[in-house]
């Protein structure tokens, strides 16, 4: 993507332009970001996929004022009749189990694919909403078919409605207020307080992006860190034979304290220990994510990723998928271009070593990618 070409999807801004005046700063309105944009789903399209176990999916149905929160999968029997008012379906990551919406998630990647999360289709009927809230990470907020009232305001309280199964603002104080029409987009930094309602049959299509908390983050490198910090031979083991008799039995030993520093030190000695381990946290699959094995032809024409893969890289490594390969010379180059652009063309395969071949055939086998055309 040129960062430097003003974008109908940034409202004529180049994303240069909007990641410095918008992101993480302030809302940003686009009328007609996607002209001419169509559902990609219908009712019925949703509902089927609100039916699998390995698609996350929620309705909230608002009951006066009252709010109820059920999580699937559903039958389409459970779900509210299309004429009863008030009430929403969210469906979670469908870009994960269809192409067009992988392929609309990734016309946000002006942003890090390390951050790009996934894209949430929210169907609901007339007055149907989740309520006014807010969420700790960017969103783009795309309407799809239909109608949605948007209120929003830069929330100072934040405090939730008690005994209600959603996260709902006690003190909603909105600033300003839009309509927006199929092909209009609202852009939302973190914690930006907001209430969409339905006005008549809609659909919206949420994009959201990954903002892992910190301690989270620290718990899970540290522990992949200590997981390959495996010692050769017999363990090294905590030996205190000059231990003076302990006055005060309850006090740590300043040797232990040591001991353990010098635990991590040694598992951190790699200096790419800590790279390593971001990158396989970051493009390890969700949890609800499996990949059907594949074949690789002998000769490889093409080259495109399942969309359920994430692929990062950093200045060592090429990540895929919770893995890490180490890369230089002209195959880095190659396969940071298939984390780039998700797909390899003839031209692109054409300087590939055997050594890159056999590893790109290796992921085709487990699923990981698609050879010559098949299905993406």
């Amino acid at each position: 993507m040129d960062i430097a070409r003003p974008s109908t999807l940034l409202g004529g801004l180049t994303p240069a332009q909007f990641m410095k005046r918008h992101w993480q700063k302030k809302p940003l309105l686009v009328r007609q970001a996607m002209p001419g944009l169509q559902p990609l789903f219908t009712p019925r399209e949703l509902f089927a996929l609100a039916a699998r176990d390995q698609v996350e999916s929620r309705i909230v149905v608002r009951e006066g004022a009252s709010w109820r929160l059920q999580r699937g999968p559903f039958a389409r029997r459970a779900l509210p009749a299309l004429v009863r008012r008030e009430w929403t379906l969210l469906v979670q990551g469908v870009d994960l189990h269809d192409q067009r919406a992988h392929a609309l998630l990734h016309g946000f990647s002006f942003v890090p694919a390390a951050r790009l999360d996934d894209l949430m289709v929210s169907f609901a009927t007339d007055g149907g909403g989740v309520g006014p809230h807010f969420d700790s990470y960017d969103v783009f907020l795309l309407q799809a078919q239909g109608r949605r009232r948007w209120r929003i305001g830069r929330q100072q309280d934040l405090t939730l409605q008690v005994g209600v199964p959603l996260k709902i603002l006690a003190n909603f104080e909105p600033e300003q207020e839009y309509v927006l029409e199929p092909g209009d987009m609202l852009y939302l930094p973190p914690r930006y307080a907001h209430d969409g309602i339905a006005q008549g049959d809609c659909q919206t299509y949420s994009i959201g992006f990954r903002a892992p908390a910190q301690g989270e983050l620290a718990r899970e490198l540290l522990q992949r860190i200590a997981d390959e910090a495996g010692e050769e031979g017999a363990p090294r083991l905590y030996r205190d034979p000059g231990q003076a008799p302990a006055a005060s039995p309850g006090t740590i030993p300043k040797g232990l304290t040591d001991f353990a520093r010098s635990a991590l030190a040694a598992a951190l000695k790699d200096p790419a220990a800590l790279d390593r381990a971001l990158g396989e946290y970051l493009t390890e699959p969700k949890a609800n994510v499996w990949f059907e094995p594949g074949r690789a032809p002998r000769r490889l024409r093409s080259v495109v990723l399942d969309v359920r893969t994430r692929m990062l890289h950093d200045r060592r490594h090429v990540f895929i998928n919770g893995e890490a390969w180490r890369a230089a010379g002209a195959d880095a180059a190659l396969l940071r271009r298939l984390a780039d652009c998700r797909r390899l063309e003839a031209g692109d395969l054409g300087s590939a070593s055997e050594a890159a071949r056999d590893l790109l055939q290796s992921w085709c086998e487990a699923g990981w990618a698609h050879a010559n055309g098949g299905a993406p």
